[in-house]
């Protein structure tokens, strides 16, 4: 039993990695009064670009800021469209997923062809700085990446509330217009905002692809994006409640993974679902009384 739990602690730090990096990216969004339904996509292109220069220059570090700055790209034509344009952030988040899966894919198969075995590259090796306690040794077995992601929860959470930028940030998701009053530029706050949201995104997708798999697959995100924007409502706009979040989704996906293999007469279907559930299940008692950001889905225009 004590084995079980230990594998099943470090496997959903494990899981919640990409969902801490793209939760954060999304929460710098929505603090700004931006919806970036683009998450999903953004993602997807990072955990693409990522493998593809990593596969190319033999460096997954430089894979990793690749997707970065894959991500950052994505944040910027959300802001021209979002915030420049002032067209609806639904049609343009969702339009920018379609295009960067579907950009992606293309580029995939124009680069690989058609192959009956996917590439593959040598993932990050995991770290082990307690390797020695019998405990926690096995728990803190991990990639880099994810003690870097975790290490951003308090670094999102000092930017947003102990600078004067993260104030901005929240000003314009608040009430862009008292915020442009008093001096405050909305439009490069908000562009600012989904550039380093973009970012985070991109980093979230080469996790999976360059950590994670150490390859590039259509199902890779599988919903992650989504998930991601539902745990910023669980975490009520909260970095620190948003790590909580996204460790209990990747403790219960890596529990239905364990659960498949004890020999329950269940069908697998509900296992892989069991994930998703909760998150619905969490989302809906959450969202009662969650404090949306005053601004949120509103353009701003100036008079």
């Amino acid at each position: 039993m004590e084995v079980f739990l230990i594998g099943l602690v470090a496997a959903a730090l494990r899981v919640a990695t990409p969902l801490i990096l793209g939760t954060l990216g999304e929460l710098f969004s929505e603090r700004a009064g931006i919806l970036n339904l683009g998450i999903e996509g953004t993602m997807f292109f990072g955990a693409f670009v990522g493998f593809v220069v990593a596969e190319a220059s033999g460096s997954l570090w430089l894979g990793v800021l690749a997707a970065i700055v894959a991500g950052i790209a994505s944040g910027l034509l959300m802001s021209l469209l979002a915030v420049r344009l002032g067209a609806n952030q639904h049609v343009s988040g969702l339009g920018i997923t379609l295009l960067l899966t579907g950009l992606s894919l293309f580029a995939f198969r124009l680069i690989y062809g058609e192959r009956q075995v996917l590439p593959a590259i040598q993932p990050f090796g995991k770290i082990s700085p307690f390797g020695e306690l019998p405990i926690l040794g096995p728990i803190f077995e991990q990639y880099l990446m994810t003690y870097l992601a975790v290490l951003l929860v308090p670094v999102a959470w000092w930017v947003l509330y102990r600078t004067n930028f993260g104030l901005q940030v929240r000003a314009v998701g608040e009430n862009p217009e008292a915020a442009d009053a008093a001096g405050v530029n909305v439009f490069l706050v908000r562009y600012l905002s989904l550039a380093i949201a973009g970012g985070l995104m991109g980093a979230a997708g080469s996790f999976l692809s360059l950590a994670q798999l150490g390859a590039f697959s259509f199902g890779i995100i599988a919903g992650r994006g989504w998930v991601c924007i539902a745990l910023i409502v669980f975490g009520n706009w909260d970095p620190v409640k948003v790590l909580w979040g996204a460790l209990l989704f990747g403790g219960v996906f890596a529990l239905q993974l364990r659960l498949q293999t004890t020999g329950l007469d269940l069908p697998y279907e509900f296992f892989l679902a069991l994930p998703y559930l909760t998150t619905i299940a969490g989302l809906a008692l959450a969202g009662r009384n969650a404090a949306y950001p005053a601004a949120l889905l509103k353009p701003y225009r100036r008079e």
